[in-house]
Protein backbone atom coordinates (compact mmCIF):
# COMPACT_ATOMS: atom_id res chain seq x y z
CA UNK A 1 0.00 0.00 0.00
CA UNK A 2 1.38 3.55 -0.98
CA UNK A 3 1.94 6.25 1.32
CA UNK A 4 2.74 9.64 1.54
CA UNK A 5 5.56 10.97 4.03
CA UNK A 6 6.95 14.02 4.98
CA UNK A 7 10.28 14.13 5.92
CA UNK A 8 12.74 17.09 6.90
CA UNK A 9 16.38 16.22 5.82
CA UNK A 10 19.30 17.99 6.11
CA UNK A 11 22.05 17.95 3.81
CA UNK A 12 25.31 19.71 2.90
CA UNK A 13 26.54 19.86 -0.80
CA UNK A 14 29.71 21.27 -2.54
CA UNK A 15 28.82 23.98 -5.64
CA UNK A 16 31.27 23.23 -8.63
CA UNK A 17 33.28 26.19 -7.52
CA UNK A 18 34.27 24.48 -4.34
CA UNK A 19 34.85 20.88 -6.04
CA UNK A 20 37.25 23.16 -8.29
CA UNK A 21 38.92 24.59 -5.57
CA UNK A 22 39.46 21.77 -3.69
CA UNK A 23 40.93 20.00 -7.10
CA UNK A 24 43.20 22.77 -7.23
CA UNK A 25 44.53 22.83 -3.58
CA UNK A 26 45.78 19.24 -3.96
CA UNK A 27 47.71 19.89 -6.79
CA UNK A 28 51.57 20.30 -7.07
CA UNK A 29 52.97 23.33 -8.07
CA UNK A 30 54.52 21.23 -10.75
CA UNK A 31 51.08 20.32 -12.38
CA UNK A 32 49.26 23.62 -11.85
CA UNK A 33 51.03 24.80 -15.24
CA UNK A 34 49.49 22.24 -16.93
CA UNK A 35 46.42 22.72 -15.09
CA UNK A 36 45.97 26.32 -16.22
CA UNK A 37 47.21 25.70 -19.45
CA UNK A 38 44.02 23.52 -19.65
CA UNK A 39 41.80 25.78 -18.65
CA UNK A 40 43.12 28.36 -20.97
CA UNK A 41 42.06 26.14 -23.98
CA UNK A 42 39.27 25.57 -23.16
CA UNK A 43 38.40 29.48 -22.10
CA UNK A 44 38.16 31.80 -24.44
CA UNK A 45 37.14 34.71 -21.67
CA UNK A 46 40.25 33.71 -19.85
CA UNK A 47 44.05 35.10 -20.43
CA UNK A 48 47.02 34.99 -19.11
CA UNK A 49 48.44 38.63 -17.99
CA UNK A 50 51.09 39.18 -20.43
CA UNK A 51 49.18 38.48 -23.89
CA UNK A 52 45.87 40.42 -22.67
CA UNK A 53 45.22 43.95 -23.41
CA UNK A 54 46.54 46.74 -20.88
CA UNK A 55 44.13 48.10 -18.36
CA UNK A 56 42.60 51.32 -19.05
CA UNK A 57 43.99 54.50 -17.00
CA UNK A 58 40.71 54.95 -15.18
CA UNK A 59 41.09 50.93 -14.15
CA UNK A 60 40.94 51.07 -9.97
CA UNK A 61 40.94 47.03 -10.00
CA UNK A 62 44.86 47.19 -8.54
CA UNK A 63 43.75 47.89 -4.99
CA UNK A 64 41.51 45.05 -5.01
CA UNK A 65 44.17 42.76 -5.91
CA UNK A 66 45.69 41.60 -2.60
CA UNK A 67 42.16 41.05 -0.68
CA UNK A 68 42.16 37.92 1.50
CA UNK A 69 39.74 35.84 0.99
CA UNK A 70 38.22 35.52 4.39
CA UNK A 71 36.90 31.87 3.80
CA UNK A 72 35.95 29.74 1.18
CA UNK A 73 32.24 29.10 1.74
CA UNK A 74 31.84 32.76 1.81
CA UNK A 75 33.65 33.73 -1.56
CA UNK A 76 32.27 31.20 -3.18
CA UNK A 77 28.88 31.84 -2.03
CA UNK A 78 28.88 35.41 -3.61
CA UNK A 79 29.85 33.90 -6.73
CA UNK A 80 26.49 31.19 -6.73
CA UNK A 81 24.35 34.40 -6.35
CA UNK A 82 26.34 36.29 -9.31
CA UNK A 83 25.89 33.40 -11.54
CA UNK A 84 21.94 33.38 -10.65
CA UNK A 85 21.92 37.08 -11.27
CA UNK A 86 20.31 37.49 -14.66
CA UNK A 87 21.60 41.43 -14.87
CA UNK A 88 25.33 41.12 -14.99
CA UNK A 89 27.59 43.98 -13.77
CA UNK A 90 30.78 43.64 -16.33
CA UNK A 91 32.86 45.78 -14.16
CA UNK A 92 32.50 43.64 -11.18
CA UNK A 93 34.66 41.24 -13.81
CA UNK A 94 37.02 43.37 -14.92
CA UNK A 95 37.62 45.27 -11.31
CA UNK A 96 39.51 42.24 -9.73
CA UNK A 97 41.16 40.99 -13.12
CA UNK A 98 42.01 43.57 -15.31
CA UNK A 99 45.75 43.97 -13.80
CA UNK A 100 48.18 41.51 -15.48
CA UNK A 101 47.61 38.78 -12.49
CA UNK A 102 47.52 38.20 -8.87
CA UNK A 103 50.68 38.30 -7.11
CA UNK A 104 51.13 37.12 -3.10
CA UNK A 105 53.50 39.31 -1.33
CA UNK A 106 57.35 38.31 -1.60
CA UNK A 107 56.80 36.11 -4.68
CA UNK A 108 59.25 38.30 -6.87
CA UNK A 109 58.52 38.96 -10.31
CA UNK A 110 56.44 36.15 -12.36
CA UNK A 111 59.01 36.95 -15.13
CA UNK A 112 62.07 35.29 -14.07
CA UNK A 113 60.59 32.26 -12.94
CA UNK A 114 61.75 29.19 -15.58
CA UNK A 115 58.13 28.37 -17.11
CA UNK A 116 59.51 25.12 -18.58
CA UNK A 117 59.37 22.14 -16.10
CA UNK A 118 62.88 20.47 -16.08
CA UNK A 119 62.37 17.13 -17.14
CA UNK A 120 64.23 14.49 -18.93
CA UNK A 121 63.47 11.57 -20.78
CA UNK A 122 65.28 8.41 -21.65
CA UNK A 123 64.82 5.29 -23.60
CA UNK A 124 62.86 2.13 -21.77
CA UNK A 125 64.56 -0.80 -21.12
CA UNK A 126 62.76 -2.47 -23.44
CA UNK A 127 63.49 -1.00 -26.52
CA UNK A 128 67.71 -0.84 -25.44
CA UNK A 129 67.25 -4.80 -24.51
CA UNK A 130 65.62 -4.80 -28.35
CA UNK A 131 67.82 -3.05 -29.96
CA UNK A 132 70.65 -5.53 -28.71
CA UNK A 133 68.52 -8.34 -29.96
CA UNK A 134 68.90 -6.82 -33.30
CA UNK A 135 72.53 -7.23 -33.67
CA UNK A 136 72.36 -10.88 -32.96
CA UNK A 137 72.07 -13.26 -35.93
CA UNK A 138 68.94 -15.35 -35.19
CA UNK A 139 65.98 -16.79 -37.45
CA UNK A 140 62.89 -16.07 -37.55
CA UNK A 141 62.09 -18.74 -35.01
CA UNK A 142 64.85 -17.57 -32.68
CA UNK A 143 64.12 -13.72 -32.55
CA UNK A 144 60.00 -14.39 -31.61
CA UNK A 145 61.43 -16.20 -28.84
CA UNK A 146 63.69 -13.33 -27.94
CA UNK A 147 60.91 -10.29 -28.48
CA UNK A 148 58.60 -12.76 -26.03
CA UNK A 149 61.39 -13.10 -23.59
CA UNK A 150 61.84 -9.48 -23.89
CA UNK A 151 58.15 -8.78 -23.40
CA UNK A 152 58.26 -10.93 -20.11
CA UNK A 153 61.14 -8.97 -18.24
CA UNK A 154 59.46 -7.10 -15.10
CA UNK A 155 60.69 -3.44 -13.73
CA UNK A 156 63.39 -4.96 -11.60
CA UNK A 157 64.54 -6.83 -14.79
CA UNK A 158 63.99 -10.83 -13.80
CA UNK A 159 61.94 -13.03 -15.79
CA UNK A 160 60.07 -14.29 -13.27
CA UNK A 161 57.41 -16.87 -15.44
CA UNK A 162 58.54 -20.08 -16.45
CA UNK A 163 59.76 -21.15 -19.94
CA UNK A 164 56.84 -23.35 -19.82
CA UNK A 165 54.51 -20.58 -19.69
CA UNK A 166 56.42 -18.46 -22.06
CA UNK A 167 56.28 -21.78 -24.51
CA UNK A 168 52.34 -21.57 -23.82
CA UNK A 169 52.27 -18.55 -24.74
CA UNK A 170 54.04 -18.69 -28.55
CA UNK A 171 52.05 -21.20 -28.94
CA UNK A 172 48.81 -19.28 -28.46
CA UNK A 173 49.33 -15.93 -29.65
CA UNK A 174 52.04 -16.17 -32.67
CA UNK A 175 51.65 -20.44 -33.39
CA UNK A 176 54.83 -20.84 -32.78
CA UNK A 177 56.19 -24.33 -31.24
CA UNK A 178 58.98 -23.47 -28.92
CA UNK A 179 60.74 -26.37 -26.61
CA UNK A 180 61.72 -25.38 -23.25
CA UNK A 181 65.57 -25.71 -24.11
CA UNK A 182 65.42 -23.56 -27.29
CA UNK A 183 63.78 -20.88 -25.00
CA UNK A 184 66.48 -21.59 -22.79
CA UNK A 185 69.03 -20.98 -25.40
CA UNK A 186 67.98 -17.39 -26.35
CA UNK A 187 67.56 -16.63 -23.23
CA UNK A 188 71.09 -17.41 -21.73
CA UNK A 189 72.03 -15.05 -25.18
CA UNK A 190 69.87 -12.30 -23.94
CA UNK A 191 70.82 -12.36 -20.20
CA UNK A 192 74.52 -11.64 -21.85
CA UNK A 193 72.76 -8.10 -22.62
CA UNK A 194 73.75 -5.05 -20.90
CA UNK A 195 72.89 -4.32 -18.00
CA UNK A 196 74.61 -7.25 -16.68
CA UNK A 197 72.45 -9.27 -14.62
CA UNK A 198 69.66 -8.79 -16.76
CA UNK A 199 66.31 -11.31 -17.45
CA UNK A 200 67.71 -13.84 -14.59
CA UNK A 201 65.18 -16.21 -13.29
CA UNK A 202 65.95 -15.09 -9.67
CA UNK A 203 68.15 -13.34 -7.09
CA UNK A 204 70.73 -16.17 -6.84
CA UNK A 205 70.84 -16.39 -10.60
CA UNK A 206 71.27 -12.44 -11.09
CA UNK A 207 74.35 -12.26 -8.97
CA UNK A 208 75.96 -14.99 -10.80
CA UNK A 209 75.66 -13.66 -14.14
CA UNK A 210 77.46 -10.56 -12.72
CA UNK A 211 79.80 -12.30 -11.29
CA UNK A 212 80.85 -13.86 -14.51
CA UNK A 213 81.09 -10.94 -16.10
CA UNK A 214 84.07 -10.07 -14.13
CA UNK A 215 87.59 -10.61 -14.90
CA UNK A 216 88.22 -13.44 -12.53
CA UNK A 217 90.91 -13.48 -9.61
CA UNK A 218 90.55 -15.19 -6.40
CA UNK A 219 88.02 -12.75 -4.92
CA UNK A 220 85.34 -13.13 -7.83
CA UNK A 221 85.34 -17.11 -7.58
CA UNK A 222 85.33 -16.91 -3.65
CA UNK A 223 81.91 -14.69 -4.55
CA UNK A 224 80.81 -17.11 -7.06
CA UNK A 225 81.10 -20.03 -4.89
CA UNK A 226 79.62 -18.19 -2.06
CA UNK A 227 76.40 -17.62 -4.51
CA UNK A 228 76.53 -21.10 -5.54
CA UNK A 229 77.32 -23.30 -2.90
CA UNK A 230 75.64 -21.29 0.06
CA UNK A 231 72.98 -18.68 -0.94
CA UNK A 232 70.63 -19.69 2.00
CA UNK A 233 73.01 -18.89 4.23
CA UNK A 234 74.26 -15.82 2.41
CA UNK A 235 70.73 -14.34 2.49
CA UNK A 236 70.47 -14.95 6.05
CA UNK A 237 74.06 -13.76 7.09
CA UNK A 238 74.92 -16.93 8.58
CA UNK A 239 78.52 -15.85 7.98
CA UNK A 240 80.04 -18.68 10.18
CA UNK A 241 78.58 -21.36 8.58
CA UNK A 242 80.23 -20.27 5.18
CA UNK A 243 83.47 -20.53 6.35
CA UNK A 244 83.36 -23.39 7.61
CA UNK A 245 81.53 -25.00 4.73
CA UNK A 246 83.88 -23.67 2.48
CA UNK A 247 86.70 -23.56 4.53
CA UNK A 248 87.86 -19.70 4.09
CA UNK A 249 89.70 -17.26 5.75
CA UNK A 250 88.44 -14.46 7.50
CA UNK A 251 90.11 -11.55 4.92
CA UNK A 252 88.67 -14.14 1.95
CA UNK A 253 85.32 -14.29 3.24
CA UNK A 254 85.39 -10.47 3.62
CA UNK A 255 86.55 -9.49 0.52
CA UNK A 256 84.26 -12.13 -1.32
CA UNK A 257 81.18 -10.53 0.73
CA UNK A 258 81.95 -7.25 -0.04
CA UNK A 259 82.45 -7.65 -3.45
CA UNK A 260 78.75 -9.67 -3.30
CA UNK A 261 77.10 -6.48 -1.66
CA UNK A 262 78.27 -4.25 -4.26
CA UNK A 263 76.33 -5.71 -7.05
CA UNK A 264 72.69 -4.74 -8.60
CA UNK A 265 70.31 -6.48 -7.44
CA UNK A 266 67.33 -4.88 -9.49
CA UNK A 267 69.43 -4.56 -12.76
CA UNK A 268 65.70 -3.26 -14.25
CA UNK A 269 66.15 -0.56 -12.38
CA UNK A 270 62.67 1.16 -13.27
CA UNK A 271 61.85 -0.50 -16.38
CA UNK A 272 59.78 1.05 -18.97
CA UNK A 273 60.08 4.33 -19.93
CA UNK A 274 62.66 6.55 -17.56
CA UNK A 275 61.15 9.42 -16.39
CA UNK A 276 63.23 12.33 -14.26
CA UNK A 277 60.86 14.50 -13.11
CA UNK A 278 63.09 17.23 -10.49
CA UNK A 279 60.90 18.35 -7.29
CA UNK A 280 59.50 21.93 -7.77
CA UNK A 281 59.18 23.15 -3.87
CA UNK A 282 55.95 24.94 -3.47
CA UNK A 283 57.18 27.46 -0.68
CA UNK A 284 60.62 28.75 0.36
CA UNK A 285 61.43 29.60 3.22
CA UNK A 286 64.90 32.26 4.04
CA UNK A 287 67.33 32.56 6.85
CA UNK A 288 68.08 36.27 6.79
CA UNK A 289 70.23 37.11 9.75
CA UNK A 290 68.40 34.75 12.02
CA UNK A 291 64.99 35.75 10.62
CA UNK A 292 62.66 33.26 8.71
CA UNK A 293 61.32 34.29 5.67
CA UNK A 294 58.19 32.20 3.93
CA UNK A 295 57.25 33.12 0.30
CA UNK A 296 55.19 31.32 -2.37
CA UNK A 297 56.48 29.73 -5.35
CA UNK A 298 55.72 32.56 -7.72
CA UNK A 299 54.29 29.56 -10.28
CA UNK A 300 51.84 29.43 -7.73
CA UNK A 301 50.47 32.63 -8.50
CA UNK A 302 50.11 32.93 -12.67
CA UNK A 303 49.63 35.86 -14.20
CA UNK A 304 45.74 35.70 -15.44
CA UNK A 305 43.04 37.88 -15.97
CA UNK A 306 39.62 38.06 -18.37
CA UNK A 307 40.13 38.99 -21.57
CA UNK A 308 38.94 42.79 -22.18
CA UNK A 309 37.65 41.40 -25.99
CA UNK A 310 35.42 39.00 -24.76
CA UNK A 311 34.25 41.79 -21.56
CA UNK A 312 33.66 44.09 -24.46
CA UNK A 313 31.90 42.05 -26.61
CA UNK A 314 29.58 40.66 -23.59
CA UNK A 315 28.70 44.32 -23.00
CA UNK A 316 27.91 45.19 -26.35
CA UNK A 317 25.40 42.16 -26.75
CA UNK A 318 24.36 42.43 -23.36
CA UNK A 319 23.11 46.40 -24.22
CA UNK A 320 21.34 45.32 -27.63
CA UNK A 321 18.05 43.88 -28.26
CA UNK A 322 17.61 40.41 -26.91
CA UNK A 323 14.56 39.58 -29.24
CA UNK A 324 17.01 37.27 -31.24
CA UNK A 325 17.21 34.10 -29.98
CA UNK A 326 20.64 33.32 -31.35
CA UNK A 327 21.86 36.82 -29.79
CA UNK A 328 20.23 35.40 -26.52
CA UNK A 329 21.99 32.14 -26.47
CA UNK A 330 25.55 34.14 -27.65
CA UNK A 331 24.95 36.55 -24.47
CA UNK A 332 24.49 33.37 -22.47
CA UNK A 333 27.29 31.26 -23.96
CA UNK A 334 29.59 34.69 -23.26
CA UNK A 335 28.21 34.94 -19.71
CA UNK A 336 29.10 31.32 -19.25
CA UNK A 337 32.93 31.75 -20.39
CA UNK A 338 32.93 34.84 -17.89
CA UNK A 339 31.38 33.26 -15.11
CA UNK A 340 34.16 30.50 -15.19
CA UNK A 341 36.88 32.69 -15.99
CA UNK A 342 36.20 34.67 -12.88
CA UNK A 343 35.68 31.56 -10.46
CA UNK A 344 38.76 29.67 -12.14
CA UNK A 345 40.97 33.13 -10.60
CA UNK A 346 39.16 33.38 -7.45
CA UNK A 347 40.31 29.53 -6.94
CA UNK A 348 44.02 30.34 -7.73
CA UNK A 349 43.71 33.41 -5.31
CA UNK A 350 42.09 30.95 -2.79
CA UNK A 351 44.68 28.26 -3.54
CA UNK A 352 47.61 31.02 -2.71
CA UNK A 353 45.67 32.34 0.71
CA UNK A 354 45.26 28.92 1.98
CA UNK A 355 48.60 27.44 1.13
CA UNK A 356 50.28 30.50 2.74
CA UNK A 357 47.68 30.27 5.77
CA UNK A 358 48.74 26.42 6.19
CA UNK A 359 52.52 26.91 5.54
CA UNK A 360 52.65 30.27 8.13
CA UNK A 361 51.41 27.75 10.92
CA UNK A 362 53.79 25.00 9.88
CA UNK A 363 56.68 27.65 10.60
CA UNK A 364 55.31 28.99 13.88
CA UNK A 365 54.97 25.62 15.39
CA UNK A 366 58.34 24.14 14.39
CA UNK A 367 60.52 27.48 13.86
CA UNK A 368 63.40 26.17 15.93
CA UNK A 369 63.72 23.20 12.88
CA UNK A 370 63.71 25.57 10.42
CA UNK A 371 66.72 27.73 11.67
CA UNK A 372 68.97 24.87 12.57
CA UNK A 373 67.70 21.80 10.72
CA UNK A 374 68.23 19.23 13.71
CA UNK A 375 65.50 16.89 13.60
CA UNK A 376 65.74 16.87 17.20
CA UNK A 377 64.20 20.46 17.92
CA UNK A 378 60.69 19.12 16.05
CA UNK A 379 57.45 19.51 18.14
CA UNK A 380 55.23 16.93 17.72
CA UNK A 381 52.50 18.43 15.09
CA UNK A 382 49.08 16.97 13.64
CA UNK A 383 47.16 17.85 11.06
CA UNK A 384 44.04 19.03 13.77
CA UNK A 385 46.78 21.45 15.58
CA UNK A 386 47.20 23.19 12.10
CA UNK A 387 43.63 22.86 10.80
CA UNK A 388 42.72 24.67 14.71
CA UNK A 389 45.41 27.64 13.99
CA UNK A 390 43.79 28.26 10.86
CA UNK A 391 40.68 27.93 11.33
CA UNK A 392 39.62 25.30 8.43
CA UNK A 393 38.95 21.79 8.28
CA UNK A 394 41.68 18.95 8.71
CA UNK A 395 40.50 17.34 5.20
CA UNK A 396 41.93 20.72 3.50
CA UNK A 397 45.16 20.94 5.70
CA UNK A 398 46.19 17.28 4.98
CA UNK A 399 45.26 17.96 0.99
CA UNK A 400 48.08 20.73 1.47
CA UNK A 401 50.54 18.85 3.29
CA UNK A 402 50.21 15.30 1.32
CA UNK A 403 50.98 17.11 -2.15
CA UNK A 404 53.36 20.01 -0.75
CA UNK A 405 57.06 20.48 -0.40
CA UNK A 406 59.02 23.27 1.01
CA UNK A 407 62.37 24.57 -0.08
CA UNK A 408 64.79 25.43 3.14
CA UNK A 409 68.73 26.00 3.51
CA UNK A 410 68.23 22.22 4.27
CA UNK A 411 67.09 21.03 0.94
CA UNK A 412 63.39 20.55 0.02
CA UNK A 413 61.39 19.01 2.56
CA UNK A 414 57.91 17.69 2.07
CA UNK A 415 55.18 18.80 4.34
CA UNK A 416 53.90 15.34 5.45
CA UNK A 417 57.68 15.15 7.02
CA UNK A 418 56.33 17.93 9.74
CA UNK A 419 53.56 16.31 11.42
CA UNK A 420 54.08 13.22 13.66
CA UNK A 421 52.99 12.18 16.48
CA UNK A 422 54.20 13.02 20.54
CA UNK A 423 55.81 10.15 22.76
CA UNK A 424 55.74 10.71 26.27
CA UNK A 425 59.45 11.36 28.54
CA UNK A 426 60.28 11.45 31.72
CA UNK A 427 60.73 15.29 32.38
CA UNK A 428 56.41 15.05 31.78
CA UNK A 429 56.84 16.26 28.02
CA UNK A 430 56.04 15.06 24.48
CA UNK A 431 58.22 14.64 22.13
CA UNK A 432 58.56 14.54 18.47
CA UNK A 433 58.35 10.85 17.03
CA UNK A 434 60.87 12.29 14.41
CA UNK A 435 63.23 12.90 17.50
CA UNK A 436 62.81 9.31 18.76
CA UNK A 437 63.95 8.24 15.61
CA UNK A 438 66.54 10.24 14.62
CA UNK A 439 67.91 8.81 18.21
CA UNK A 440 67.25 5.41 17.25
CA UNK A 441 69.03 5.77 14.18
CA UNK A 442 71.84 7.29 15.65
CA UNK A 443 71.95 4.28 18.07
CA UNK A 444 72.17 1.80 14.78
CA UNK A 445 74.52 3.63 12.98
CA UNK A 446 76.88 3.59 16.15
CA UNK A 447 76.65 0.26 17.16
CA UNK A 448 78.63 -2.61 16.95
CA UNK A 449 78.31 -4.19 13.65
CA UNK A 450 79.97 -7.89 14.48
CA UNK A 451 76.88 -7.61 17.51
CA UNK A 452 74.32 -5.55 16.29
CA UNK A 453 71.75 -4.48 18.92
CA UNK A 454 68.74 -6.36 18.94
CA UNK A 455 65.09 -4.21 19.64
CA UNK A 456 64.86 -5.08 23.13
CA UNK A 457 68.28 -3.45 23.91
CA UNK A 458 67.61 -0.55 21.91
CA UNK A 459 64.31 -0.13 24.11
CA UNK A 460 66.55 -0.15 26.85
CA UNK A 461 68.57 2.89 25.65
CA UNK A 462 66.03 4.73 24.73
CA UNK A 463 63.96 3.99 28.25
CA UNK A 464 67.85 5.17 29.68
CA UNK A 465 67.54 8.38 27.86
CA UNK A 466 64.25 9.32 28.87
CA UNK A 467 61.80 8.29 26.02
CA UNK A 468 59.26 5.86 27.25
CA UNK A 469 59.04 3.68 24.25
CA UNK A 470 57.91 0.01 23.86
CA UNK A 471 59.37 -2.66 21.68
CA UNK A 472 56.98 -3.11 19.59
CA UNK A 473 57.14 0.71 18.84
CA UNK A 474 61.22 0.52 18.46
CA UNK A 475 60.18 -2.19 15.59
CA UNK A 476 58.33 0.01 14.02
CA UNK A 477 60.10 2.63 13.98
CA UNK A 478 63.15 1.04 12.58
CA UNK A 479 60.94 -0.38 9.68
CA UNK A 480 59.74 2.60 8.62
CA UNK A 481 63.41 3.62 8.72
CA UNK A 482 64.02 0.73 6.10
CA UNK A 483 66.61 -0.36 9.07
CA UNK A 484 66.52 -4.54 9.12
CA UNK A 485 66.50 -6.60 11.89
CA UNK A 486 69.52 -7.32 14.18
CA UNK A 487 70.68 -10.41 12.25
CA UNK A 488 70.41 -8.78 8.95
CA UNK A 489 72.64 -5.78 9.91
CA UNK A 490 75.50 -7.88 10.81
CA UNK A 491 78.59 -7.48 9.24
CA UNK A 492 81.95 -8.98 9.10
Amino acid sequence: MQRLDLKQLLSQKLSPQQIQFIKLLQVPTAELEARIKEELEVNPALEEGDTADEPTDNDDSSSDADDDFDNTEDDFAEEEARRDDDDVNIEDYLNDDEIAGYKMQGDGPGEEEDREMPIAFTGSLTDALMDQLGFLNLNEKQLAIGEQLIGSIDQDGYIRRDLQAISNDLAFSQNIEASEQEIEDVLRRIQAFDPPGIAARDLQECLLLQLERREPDEVTEVAEQIIQETFDEFTKKHYSKIQQKLELEDHELKAAIDLILKLNPKPGGTGGATRIQYVIPDFIITNEDGQLQLSLNARNAPDLRISRSYADMFDAYDKSAKTDKKLKETVTFVKQKLDAAKWFIDAIKQRQNTLLRTMEAILRRQYDYFLEGDESKLKPMILKDIAEDIGMDISTVSRVANSKSVQTEFGIIPLKFFFSEGIATDAGEDASSREVKSILKDIIEAENKRKPLSDDKIEKMLNEKGYNIARRTVAKYREQLNIPVARLRKEL
